[in-house]
């Protein structure tokens, strides 16, 4: 009974998860105007309140999509399932005026189970990029009109994934891979009032949708240091893909239509990426994680054009302590975390000037039930460094909440 009741909790926050994440609105950066917008953090759980890292990670009690290579670890009798959520405050400043906004959204779901011993599957949904911006600016033409222009964008891609991992070589090695799915639109909008010609107003629709599928692929070694201590090396890589694709542009002037065109087959990339990362553990006492990716942005076509993008590469490092595993009292038993990372944009503004991403995490992991199941809860501080003091920077304080469900779904049981 306890069974069928869980399960139709996990159905419920699937059903939830797929309705959100396909209609979310998480972000109001104008720099999301450029490229594919702001690209997802794909850290769950434990390694997002560590700096985001994960491609070292390997734990039986966390789904892991960065190293697929980590779903090998899990017990023969488990069945884990993962949801997270993240509340948003934005602040915008371009030295002289300032924004501020508020967002929340779904953040990824994912569930995680063996097959055959030792082959472990787990199949999610998780954001690919986040699409979300509006702003207005007054002009005047070399003619002498005075016009206005407002931007407006929304949208973003989505990734469903289906990945498995198998166990090589006495619990050492393993390598994995997952199947993914992109898919979603984006929308940009730009209407011009010219407020000096008897209001005409020109609006100009670009909408493209894309979906295709993607792999990528990951590693993992674990070398014992001690009977307590291990050292886990982890590898990913993921391989170049022209994406299928379909833009739709518009354009009119009032109700005349100027234009009315459908492009397909246009050239769309999914970069070249790859990464590693080192994890060392102590059973339940401490981790501490230092990771490093790179994604070939600059060789991407976008619209069928290169040289748009920079290159992306990314440093994460955390750690998580727990106390006492073992001793009675609650907050012994929790699991503290924090970590720190540097991102440099992908985004070219104007192919020309692209901006650094600093950021910080504080985090703890709740037991809950037997100890097997965690809330997690990580409070990130986001700080957008553009290359220039002309452009805009941003401030984020992200709060991300997830719910770790572990049970032995798969053991038989004299008494249910």
């Amino acid at each position: 009974m306890q069974k069928r009741i869980n399960l139709l909790i996990i159905l419920g926050f699937l059903l939830f998860a797929v309705f959100q994440m396909t209609a979310q609105n998480s972000t109001n950066s104008p720099y999301t105007r450029y490229g594919y917008g702001d690209l997802a953090n794909h850290s769950f759980g434990a390694g997002r309140s560590m700096g985001g890292i994960g491609i070292g990670l390997r734990s039986s009690r966390q789904i892991n999509p960065m190293n697929p290579a980590s779903y090998a670890c899990m017990d023969s009798m488990t069945f884990l399932f993962d949801f997270g959520a993240s509340f948003q405050a934005s602040l915008y400043k371009d030295g002289t005026n300032k924004q501020n906004n508020l967002n929340g959204n779904v953040e990824y779901m994912a569930m995680q189970f063996p097959l055959i011993k030792p082959v472990a599957m787990s199949v999610g949904l998780i954001p690919f990029s986040h699409v979300g911006y509006q702003f207005r600016q007054i002009s005047t033409s070399d003619e002498g009109q005075v016009y206005s222009e407002l931007f407006e964008g929304i949208g973003g891609l989505n990734q469903l994934y289906a990945g498995l991992s198998i166990g090589l070589w006495k619990k050492r090695l393993s390598i994995g891979a997952n199947l993914n799915y992109l898919f979603g639109s984006i929308t940009h909008t730009a209407i011009t009032d010219y407020i000096s010609s008897n209001s005409t107003r020109i609006t100009g629709i670009q909408m493209m949708k894309l979906n295709d599928a993607t792999f990528d692929f990951g590693l993992q070694y674990v070398q014992p240091l001690t009977k307590t201590d291990k050292l886990n090396i982890g590898l990913i890589y993921n391989p170049k893909k022209r994406l299928n694709n379909t833009k739709y542009e518009t354009i009119t002037n009032g109700s005349e239509i100027l234009l009315d065109d459908t492009i397909t087959g246009s050239g769309y990339d999914f970069p070249v990426g790859y990464g590693a990362g080192i994890t060392y553990v102590r059973e339940n006492k401490f981790i501490a994680a230092v990771d490093f990716s790179m994604q070939e942005w600059n060789k991407a076509l976008f619209g069928g054009k290169k040289d748009q993008f920079n290159n992306r590469t990314k440093i994460s490092a955390g750690f998580e302590y727990i106390p006492n595993l073992f001793s009675r009292p609650y907050l012994n038993r929790t699991r503290y975390r924090a970590g720190l990372n540097y991102t440099n944009s992908y985004i070219l503004v104007q192919e020309k000037n692209s901006y650094n991403e600093f950021g910080a995490t504080v985090g703890a992991g709740f037991p809950i039930s037997d100890a097997r199941s965690f809330v997690n809860f990580s409070l990130e501080y986001v700080k957008i460094k553009p290359d220039f003091k002309t452009m805009i920077n941003e401030n984020y304080f992200r709060v991300t909440l997830s719910y770790t469900f572990n049970e032995w779904w798969f053991m038989k049981r004299k008494v249910d």
